[in-house]
């Protein structure tokens, strides 16, 4: 399984982490033999970016890749006086997001995070949340992102979303080379089985697989009703289910965090599993539920047991 770090929370995500944590995070999903980091400007309005180049710095560049994203510009709000972000980051709410994916918004978008980042060039650039202005993101801004490929400023080009329906859009209507989908193919949500992988697949469009704890309710080995899911709180019946998957997983000698893990990767067509991290430690643990899949008899029981 290639693992890679997604780096929300080094935009402090939901809580705050200083600088010498999010760094030593870097470190230890370095140490694990990562080297796929995604982040995104709208991550702790710029932090993420700002902190995740200053933890490379002095990496060597051709052993390491950077995925960013498009769609959100960072401006500067001269009204601020003081408030904090209200999109789940605890930052400074010095910035607004605005959506933009014209393709001069694009150019600036992708100028400022590699300012941030502090490299001279983005391997893998996707447009984020296309489902928010659909037409607009894959008529305007999917050429945009071509053009800057042809250039050689980025590398790699696609999108990334939790909603399966506009990236199989993207990889059906565009030509992208990679897909990032959150949370669409977990133990707890297979929508991306329907249309999206096996497009994928039929197009030879890479897949990193992310949000693969469904943003935490998989992400123990004994699911609690106050751990998250989707971002909010976990309907009863996912909270029920997630226990159900626990129990079966106990009964087959793994954890539902090492199953979740392990699932995520059972598509051919996905080429990485990007999982979130705040600590040092919990990159350690990922690492390792990695590294010890569950036995291959777990997967048709939960089938047989309706919860696949």
């Amino acid at each position: 399984m290639k693992l890679g770090l997604g780096c929300a929370q080094l935009g402090n995500l939901y809580h705050e982490i200083d600088d010498e944590r999010a760094h030593a995070t870097v470190d230890a999903a370095w140490d694990a033999g990562v080297r796929l980091f995604d982040t995104a400007p709208h991550y702790g309005l710029g932090l993420s970016e700002r902190r995740l180049g200053e933890a490379l710095r002095g990496r060597p560049r051709d052993q390491y890749t950077v995925s960013t994203k498009v769609g959100r510009l960072l401006v500067g709000d001269p009204s601020y006086a003081g408030g904090m972000d209200t999109e789940g980051f605890v930052v400074p709410a010095t910035h607004r997001r605005v959506w933009d994916f014209s393709r001069d918004g694009i150019r600036r978008s992708l100028e400022a995070s590699l300012a941030r980042l502090g490299l001279d060039r983005i391997d893998v650039a996707l447009l984020h949340d296309p489902e928010q202005h659909p037409e607009v993101a894959l008529r305007t801004g999917f050429p945009a992102l071509a053009e800057l490929r042809a250039e050689g400023v980025v590398g790699a080009i696609g999108a990334g979303s939790k909603d399966a329906a506009v990236l199989t859009r993207v990889v059906v209507e565009c030509t992208p080379d990679v897909v990032l989908v959150a949370g669409r193919h977990t133990l707890l949500d297979q929508t991306a089985e329907e249309r999206l992988l096996p497009a994928c697949k039929a197009a030879g469009v890479q897949v990193y697989n992310a949000g693969v704890f469904n943003s935490g309710l998989l992400a123990l080995p004994d699911p609690r009703a106050d751990l998250p899911y989707e971002y909010a709180t976990a309907p009863a019946a996912l909270v029920a289910k997630a226990r159900e998957l626990a129990a079966a997983c106990d009964r087959h000698g793994t954890t539902l965090p090492a199953a979740a893990l392990a699932f995520a990767a059972t598509d051919p067509a996905v080429t990485a599993v990007v999982v979130g991290a705040d600590s040092p430690e919990q990159v350690r643990r990922n690492a390792a539920l990695a590294g010890t899949p569950p036995p291959a008899s777990l997967w048709p029981a939960l089938r047989e047991a309706g919860l696949l």
